[in-house]
């Protein structure tokens, strides 16, 4: 089954509680898999959004996972505070780090599944050197850093190619530009979660929106 996580970058931040408590209360074909998080300090990539303080008092308002994708410099430094709000899934850039597989080391310690995040022009030949200990690899699907761009469909033969050359145990998400167009073939390729951002939050109502998605995404897995 494809895992679904609404991007809350997209979401207003001025309504992020009542966001997160309507997925939490969601009917289950409109209840999150996972909700996703882009931790950003405007030093890795131009912008700048909420820290793990967020996420800790989110964390009150929903047994829903939480997956925290670090866009940041010195990643190592938020592994701990992800771990005290509870996160499921920590997901670093390989850009981001010289030391990938001890990094992934420390997330693993902290009893949270270790992610790998490729930028579109990050070959997957930068993943050769985790092998076996990759529990989860991030496709982006556009350049880092604001969410509405648009996807790059080349994503799509990358998903394939991770899909082929790493070990099965480890789950293929895509971020970027995700949306029900793109879903059949992105779940096709291999992709096992999708991340959405601005075509859930755009619309006006994400819950429908996400029962929409995933309905397309029944249509890639068939």
């Amino acid at each position: 089954m494809v895992a679904l996580a609404p991007s809350l970058l997209s979401a207003s931040f001025a309504t992020l509680g009542e966001t997160v408590a309507a997925f939490e209360d969601a009917e289950p074909a409109a209840r999150p898999d996972l909700l996703h998080f882009d931790l950003m300090d405007g030093h890795f990539v131009p912008n700048l959004t909420f820290g793990t303080k967020v996420m800790q008092d989110l964390r009150e308002l929903s047994t829903i996972p939480f997956d925290a994708h670090l866009m940041v410099e010195n990643p190592e430094h938020y592994i701990d505070l992800c771990a005290a709000a509870s996160v499921e899934r920590v997901t670093v850039h390989t850009e981001a780090t010289h030391q990938l597989p001890r990094l992934l080391a420390q997330i693993r310690k902290q009893g949270m599944v270790a992610g790998v995040a490729l930028n579109p022009a990050t070959s997957l030949e930068t993943l050769r050197w985790v092998g076996e200990d990759l529990q989860f690899l991030l496709v982006m699907g556009v350049d880092p850093g604001f969410s509405g761009q648009h996807f790059l469909p080349q994503t799509i033969e990358k998903v394939a190619a991770a899909r082929a050359n790493l070990p099965k145990t480890c789950t293929i998400g895509v971020d970027g530009g995700v949306d029900a167009n793109n879903a059949v073939d992105l779940v096709r390729a291999g992709a096992a979660m999708l991340v959405a951002g601005s075509s859930l939050f755009d619309g006006g109502n994400p819950l429908e929106t996400l029962k929409a998605l995933r309905n397309a995404v029944k249509a890639g897995e068939s």
